[in-house]
């Protein structure tokens, strides 16, 4: 579909991609994979004309629809959030109107038997067929599927864009873009503002999607679920593998070693024959074999050695300074802007060592909980922070904190003290800043760059807790995983607010779940958590379409028929009530007979009875199953009760 052919890109006098080849065909599903600066997102800009090559040709079919999602785009800021999804939809927003236009003009007509009538009663037809084969009856429910998938409520879809941040503006451009259904999708960090389950929603979406994909992300595990092909850039070649991430890094290491084998045998060859020339070159009995070896050394196709990049962070965090044993305690703590209630009724507790993730939907009160405990917002309710507890504090926008001012050196040199400031220079060699970078100035530093300058910081003295918000959004994926080494190497308290799922794997030991104001405490890891919210949100979706088709029941039905249905259905709670109620009966009973079956059976004193304790097995069995049907029938009846509210 599309073809790579001898590309070449050069900035600055230094080539980004020498001579690189390959195609995207019509259901490929491709990750690019390189470190920071290897040319992922200009390879992007090149496939959609936005930078041309110096050499090469991007061959594309006439026709071919592109959907692309950079990091950073100009929004529109003119309209509500669902106009502004709908826009994406040209031809049927265009033929909307002309319907509506034309339904206008005939409605004030009354000559029927006219031509005039007659053509535009015609035009009208035509323009209702292809509004539905475009699916234009379709898009509303579509928009609202998308928009709520990644994170949007209802209540938004009226609010201006212009009220919304730049990470909710590029949600609704991604909107527009998976809408679109293009040829292919060229999408550069799709995830870095979106929550996990939107990232999950989304990840379901590029599953089943029907076109091809060029992905660029740093998370891992989103790559390993929707591609099925890496192509690697490095220093200026690429590598193609087919398949997803975690398999590329086992073949890549195969390549290499294969790679160092064949070049190692390759040297023996050269070597040996440049001895043998050298040995009998002046000797004219060998003066044939000579000239033959000669030869063959200027044929040979020489195996190269890829240059390896090594450069990602090193580092690792001091020693934490011991606290008391709880470290961060609310009470009944409460956060509010002006009348939207952000937090109510706090109530939780973090204790020395623990590593714990706050996550949840964007806007849900994660950073305002942060920042609370750094002392940067107040708040209504109890906060105590234990004995000794030192903060260290990454914030989301740490880097636009930075003094644009100071230079890489200053911003750490002015506010080390002591000692540390012997390893200032060490510190910032181990997040990339070596002798070329360190003079140079904040403000003309990249987005990542300056996030790596901003953990830097923390290293200067040591905290007895770290709360770290989404320190990852900037780092490729190697530098995350040092990262992540070094705070599971970390002796202190943790709390981290991050959607990379990979990255939080391993790492916390605690999560918190922040929803509808409230918090929810999980003693799980990550990838156990996310199975329990999407299991939770596709029973959300039965009841929603259970709502609907109550709904669509309801508006069909007359008020005698209503009136029958609401006496059935109360029957049947009333059903289900009595027998949840008999179950508990016998759970009651049946558990006072396995206690003093229980008593008996540990009786040393008396006989073994076989009949006894068969006779125990079997109330433990019928218990087991007895609070299985238990479990049954309250989710009926709170499926049912959830389905009253509609009649």
């Amino acid at each position: 579909m599309i073809g790579i052919n001898n590309l070449t890109i050069q900035f600055s006098g230094t080539e980004l991609f020498s001579d690189i080849s390959f195609m995207v065909d019509k259901r490929d599903s491709i990750g690019l994979a390189g470190k920071n600066g290897a040319g992922k997102s200009t390879l992007l800009k090149a496939i959609i004309g936005e930078i041309e090559a110096e050499k090469g040709i991007i061959s594309k079919p006439s026709g071919i629809t592109i959907g692309y999602l950079p990091q950073q785009m100009i929004y529109s800021d003119t309209k509500n959030v669902y106009d502004e999804t709908k826009s994406t939809f040209e031809e049927i927003n265009s033929i909307e109107i002309k319907i509506n236009k034309i339904n206008e003009s005939i409605s004030i007509r009354n000559d029927y038997e006219s031509s005039d009538y007659l053509n535009e009663v015609q035009l009208l037809s035509e323009a209702n067929e292809r509004f539905a084969i475009l699916g234009g009856n379709d898009i509303e429910s579509k928009i609202e599927q998308t928009l709520i998938g990644l994170g949007f409520k209802k209540t938004d879809f009226i609010r201006p864009t212009k009220e919304f941040s730049g990470g909710w503006r590029m949600r609704i451009e991604l909107a527009k873009i998976l809408l679109k259904e293009s040829n292919i999708l060229l999408l550069d960090e799709p995830t870095n503002h979106l929550d996990i389950e939107s990232i999950q929603w989304l990840e379901d979406f590029l599953i089943n999607y029907k076109g091809a994909i060029v992905l660029i992300s740093h998370d891992k595990t989103f790559l390993d679920k929707i591609t099925k092909r890496t192509v690697e850039i490095v220093l200026g070649k690429i590598y193609d593998y087919k398949a997803a991430y975690s398999k590329y890094l086992v073949l890549r290491e195969e390549r290499k070693q294969q790679q160092l084998a064949a070049y190692e045998n390759q040297q023996k060859v050269i070597n040996d024959t440049k001895k043998f020339i050298e040995r009998f070159r002046y000797k004219a009995t060998k003066a044939v074999q000579v000239q033959s070896r000669i030869k063959q050394l200027e044929k040979l196709d020489i195996i190269e050695i890829d240059d390896e990049d090594f450069s990602s962070l090193h580092f690792k965090f001091p020693p934490a300074p011991r606290s008391g044993t709880i470290v961060v305690e609310t009470e009944n703590l409460n956060k509010s802007y002006g009348e939207k209630k952000i937090l109510n009724n706090i109530n939780i507790i973090i204790e020395r060592g623990e590593k714990v993730a706050f996550v949840g939907q964007n806007g849900e009160g994660k950073t305002t909980l942060a920042r609370v405990i750094v002392n940067e917002l107040d708040f209504t309710g109890k906060l105590k922070l234990g004995h000794n507890v030192q903060i260290g504090y990454f914030a989301q926008n740490q880097d636009e904190l930075l003094n644009p001012n100071k230079t890489v050196f200053q911003t750490l040199d002015d506010i080390a003290v002591g000692d540390v400031r012997l390893k200032t220079r060490s510190i910032l060699g181990s997040f990339l800043f070596g002798s070329d970078a360190i003079d140079k100035k904040v403000s003309v530093l990249s987005g990542g760059e300056r996030s790596r300058l901003a953990l830097a910081k923390l290293l200067l003295e040591p905290y007895s807790l770290l709360v770290l918000d989404e320190p990852t959004n900037h780092l490729d994926i190697k530098s995350k995983e040092i990262l992540k080494q070094a705070l599971n190497q970390y002796d202190g308290t943790l709390i981290i607010i991050s959607h990379d799922r990979d990255f939080l794997d391993g790492l916390t030991n605690k999560i918190y779940e922040f929803k509808n104001n409230k918090i929810k405490e999980h003693l799980s890891g990550i990838f156990e958590f996310m199975q329990k919210i999407k299991v939770e949100s596709l029973k959300e979706i039965e009841k929603k379409e259970t709502i609907k088709k109550s709904a669509r029941i309801n508006k069909s039905s007359n008020n005698k028929d209503l009136y029958i249905r609401r006496k059935e259905f109360e029957k049947e709670v009333r059903k289900i009530r009595r027998q949840i109620k008999q179950a508990e009966t016998t759970i009651e009973n049946t558990e006072k007979e396995i206690e003093l079956s229980n008593k008996k059976l540990s009786d040393t004193n008396a006989d073994y009875d076989y009949e006894l304790f068969t006779n125990h097995e079997k109330k433990v069995e019928s218990l087991n199953k007895e609070m299985e049907k238990w479990e049954i029938l309250n989710e009926t009846l709170e499926k049912l009760e959830h389905e009253k509210e509609f009649l």
